[in-house]
């Protein structure tokens, strides 16, 4: 049944904070207001001073509900993929009603026994995707309600990042006056918005370029593959450009936007322009072309470092090729650049919505198409997971850290700090004896208290 309703999203990034409202229809998105903020209080990506980000989230939402005529009382907000993991999970259940049917009350109880794992306690549940459902032995079932059986069973994908990250961010929308309706991970709602599903089926990467940090996520077989941040953006050659001309940062901003071009071979030798300099009374003239060097300089380095992660992933070997979108991605001659550089055929995503044909408004319009066009049983899973948004502690299984994985064989060396995951083979569950079946004493008060906000 096509959607209908009004959905609001927030991206809350290094450069600019952006909200965005959107009206659904019959299952068509349309975008009645949007408004956005200088950010505060970020750094590369993460929230360093919760009031500054508070502020800078407040003046976006009233310039929205100006636009849109209505009054935002929650957001959907985007958390990064920094220091992201997944493991898949399964779990099942008897069906206990009388009638034998699936009902709802069984797909909770399903999604609560697939988060029966153990899970390092400084880490805390995003989101559980369900990949399908078995009952009694037929699978491949995408939504397994009103169906008669005995025993079900789920597979899926369970998404886990650092508390102190999503606890920042929930914290500085809760400062900021709203509540947090849904948290949605970055990577996983940019595949589903930009990608078609021939390209998410046969694999395509996706190159973030923001202001703090550029991410690289590939996706293939319908599913994120692998993710990495790479702590440097446009944020950066702006400070390259001030630290060479030896002007103000705001300046250099400027001269970036104005006059940036990301490829040497296509800047101009002729074409000067002023720059305030410090130490010098008059403006100091420079051209693109020198303008230029310094802007390809820091680009190089970032789309190097892309792939040399690429390589170890095998993601220069997917079909679809690369996407790239961002608000650095936007200059002239990038997409140019990073051809050149990764070897491999890179196109530029811009947005197709009135008014917001700018890639930097890419990530802020796929979390709300990411909410808005959710099936039901995606909705009543995230809404069972967020009432068990803790794993138990281990029954008789032990906890593995996953690894990011090739997308050849599932083998790649362990994550480091900033990098992101790859799915790990499903470990089967195993029974537990009757006596440590019991949770622990006060953990559903803990639930509670840590993640009861989470979902409304």
């Amino acid at each position: 049944m096509a959607k209908s309703g009004l959905y609001t999203g927030l991206d809350i990034g290094t450069s600019t904070i952006k909200v965005l409202v959107a009206e659904y229809v019959s299952g068509e998105m349309n975008i009645i207001g949007v408004g956005n903020a200088k950010s505060d209080g970020l750094k590369n990506g993460t929230i360093v001073d919760i009031e500054k980000v508070a502020q800078a989230i407040r003046k976006a939402v009233n310039a929205a509900e100006e636009r849109a005529g209505i009054q935002i009382t929650g957001l959907n907000v985007a958390v990064p993929a920094n220091r992201l993991e997944v493991d898949a999970c399964q779990g099942m259940v008897t069906i206990n009603s009388e009638s034998k049917e699936v009902v709802e009350s069984d797909i909770s109880q399903v999604v609560a026994s697939a988060l029966m794992r153990g899970m390092m306690p400084e880490r805390e549940i995003i989101a559980v995707e369900p990949k399908e459902f078995t009952v009694d032995g037929f699978s491949g079932i995408s939504d397994p309600r009103g169906m008669f059986g005995v025993r079900l069973e789920m597979k899926g994908l369970v998404y886990t990042g650092p508390k102190t990250l999503v606890h920042n961010i929930r914290r500085a929308v809760e400062r900021a006056g709203l509540k947090v309706d849904n948290i949605v991970i970055a990577p996983l709602a940019l595949a589903h918005h930009v990608l078609n599903e021939g390209e998410r089926e046969f694999g395509t990467v996706v190159i973030d370029l923001g202001a703090g940090q550029t991410t690289v996520i590939a996706v293939r077989d319908q599913e994120l593959q692998f993710a990495h941040i790479i702590p440097e953006g446009g944020d950066y050659i702006t400070k390259d450009i001030s630290t060479v001309l030896n002007t103000s940062l705001e300046q250099a901003n400027n001269l970036k936007l104005n006059y940036g071009e990301a490829s040497t071979e296509r800047a101009s030798k002729e074409e000067k322009f002023p720059v305030d300099v410090v130490g010098h009374t008059e403006p100091v003239e420079i051209t693109e072309f020198y303008l230029s060097q310094v802007i390809e300089a820091r680009l190089t380095q970032i789309f190097s470092r892309v792939r040399q992660d690429l390589e170890r992933s095998r993601g220069l070997e997917l079909p679809g090729g690369i996407v790239l979108l961002g608000g650095a991605a936007a200059m002239p001659g990038v997409t140019e650049l990073a051809t050149k550089i990764i070897g491999a055929n890179v196109r530029l995503y811009v947005p197709n919505e009135m008014g917001l044909r700018n890639p930097t408004f890419a990530q802020v319009i796929s979390v709300v198409d990411y909410v808005g066009s959710r099936s039901d049983i995606e909705v009543l899973v995230t809404a069972a997971a967020a009432g068990n948004a803790v794993f138990s502690e281990p029954i008789v299984e032990t906890y593995h850290e996953p690894a990011v994985a090739t997308f050849a064989d599932n083998v790649y060396p362990q994550a480091t700090e900033d990098m992101g995951y790859a799915v790990p083979t499903p470990q089967p569950q195993q029974s537990a004896p009757a006596q440590d079946t019991e949770p622990k004493e006060g953990l559903v008060d803990k639930v509670r208290n840590i993640f009861g906000s989470m979902f409304d």
